[in-house]
């Protein structure tokens, strides 16, 4: 069984390249940095976890829930297959249970912050944003885009950034913690405009305040589907 099932909605990414230097501190012994045309990246996300279930139980009052994030992109190689994976920066949810299990469980940097969400439709585009509250401050990211979706384009930028299916964070001695993360092929929303008001520093660490100046390289708001995060493994 599964060690958790959701459904993940309405993702915005941001992305953003950045120097590999940036990144070296946070990547888990066995893995190397994945790249995108010869550049790592970061990504911003917001999402909705909806219908969360935890070995195949609903938990009252953490079923649906915002998360944001900051990640970026690794790689490991096993039996000659790469398996192409993400490490956090942080994950911001609004419940602190959720924080206290992901951190304890699956050695991940989670934090506990209020946040809301807001969507909408028109007749031709939809509107999504996420807020939280940080240092008092608070920061969103929002994005309008076509109301109907599409494919996203194989052996594009979307799709390096969206199919990757396994989560690694460094774990104590010098371990990686693993696990795998499943999920259909997903649609994407033509994105018109955006709007992110985040303090980079404020959220992530003063080596991330330098993303405050930055435009990103891409942004796209992806459908989502269900999801299955497994159990985890520990690499030595």
């Amino acid at each position: 069984m599964s060690f958790l099932t959701a459904k993940w909605r309405m993702l915005a990414f941001a992305n953003y390249p950045v120097d590999p230097a940036l990144l070296t501190p946070y990547v888990p012994p066995a893995t190397e940095l994945d790249t995108w045309e010869g550049a790592p990246y970061v990504s911003l996300i917001g999402f909705l976890f909806d219908d969360v279930r935890l070995l195949g139980v609903r938990v009252p009052f953490h079923t649906s829930f915002e998360e944001v994030n900051l990640r970026f992109y690794v790689r490991r190689k096993v039996a000659g297959q790469w398996r192409r994976g993400v490490v956090f920066i942080r994950e911001i949810v609004p419940k602190p249970a959720i924080s206290f299990v992901a951190n304890t469980l699956y050695d991940e940097a989670y934090s506990t912050s209020p946040m809301w969400h807001r969507w909408s439709e028109r007749e031709t585009e939809r509107s999504v944003s996420y807020h939280w509250r940080t240092g008092g401050q608070w920061q969103s990211f929002g994005i309008t885009a076509e109301r109907e979706p599409s494919e996203i384009e194989a052996g594009g930028a979307t799709e390096f950034f969206t199919e990757h299916y396994w989560g690694y964070a460094k774990a104590r001695r010098g371990r990686t913690t693993e696990y795998e993360v499943t999920h259909p092929r997903w649609r994407q929303y033509g994105v018109k405009d955006w709007q992110i008001d985040v303090d980079f520093g404020a959220n992530y660490g003063d080596a991330f305040a330098f993303l405050n100046e930055r435009k990103p390289a891409s942004v796209f708001l992806a459908e989502g589907s269900k999801i299955t995060i497994e159990g985890k493994s520990t690499i030595g």
